[in-house]
């Protein structure tokens, strides 16, 4: 069983931070205005929500949805994303996220190889309902594509970082 006490606080850090970098990555690959972003910031925590309700999330998923509905755990992840991000340019923004996912593997490799896989899954689940949430180059609703080639080459990217495939 793994949970937050199988962390330093600094790593536990990292794991819930993985959960927003995810979305942020997707959604700075092809930004698209702001009520694109805005839709792709729901999409990201509705995703999580729903993965509360999927059933039989492994523990460590659980821990992770139980930090983020705490004011506590919501604080520490904005707090530690601004410092990351602070004066970041969107390819930036991009880079450090990856690197930073690659990284939060690692970690899941080395202290939570039991629930790595579904923890690894959850994320590239929230980078897909992210990256689908809303239309692509598309003018007043009109046109555009659901998930534009950007979007699925990040995709790829945080694949790669996690030690996944899409």
């Amino acid at each position: 069983m793994t949970d937050k006490l199988n962390f330093t606080p600094q790593e536990w850090t990292k794991v819930l931070e993985s959960v927003a970098l995810v979305g942020i990555a997707v959604a700075a690959a092809d930004p698209n205005g702001l009520w694109g972003l805005t839709k792709e910031a729901l999409a990201s925590r509705s995703a999580l929500i729903a993965s509360k309700h999927d059933g039989q999330p492994n523990e460590l998923i659980k821990a992770v949805i139980t930090d983020f509905e705490s004011k506590a755990g919501r604080s520490v992840v904005l707090e530690a994303l601004h410092k990351r991000f602070a004066g970041a340019e969107t390819v930036d923004i991009l880079q450090r996220s990856l690197e930073d996912l690659r990284e939060v593997s690692a970690l899941l490799d080395t202290k939570a190889p039991h629930d790595a896989v579904a923890f690894k899954g959850l994320l590239l689940g929230i980078g897909q309902k992210v990256a689908e949430a809303s239309m692509e180059h598309s003018f007043l609703g009109f046109g555009g594509v659901l998930v534009s080639d950007a979007e699925k080459a990040t995709l790829r990217d945080i694949a790669t970082a996690l030690g996944t495939t899409v």
